[in-house]
């Protein structure tokens, strides 16, 4: 599984934030659209903790 270096934590928390930072740095490590959206789709399919969960799964160390 791709991870990202990302950090959820310090983030504004707010759904939508998280998601766009989330794209934009899979975007600047070069992943592909369709990898993206898989992510995003898969986090959006759920209540905002399974958002959280998702996202932080693909972060290294947690998106801590």
């Amino acid at each position: 599984m791709k991870k990202l270096n990302l950090r959820l934590v310090g983030l504004d928390g707010n759904a939508f934030v998280l998601l766009g930072n989330f794209r934009k740095k899979a975007q600047s490590s070069g992943w592909t659209d369709e990898e993206i959206e898989k992510v995003l789709t898969e986090a959006k399919s759920g209540d905002y903790s399974h958002l959280l969960n998702v996202l932080s799964s693909y972060c290294k160390n947690g998106g801590f």
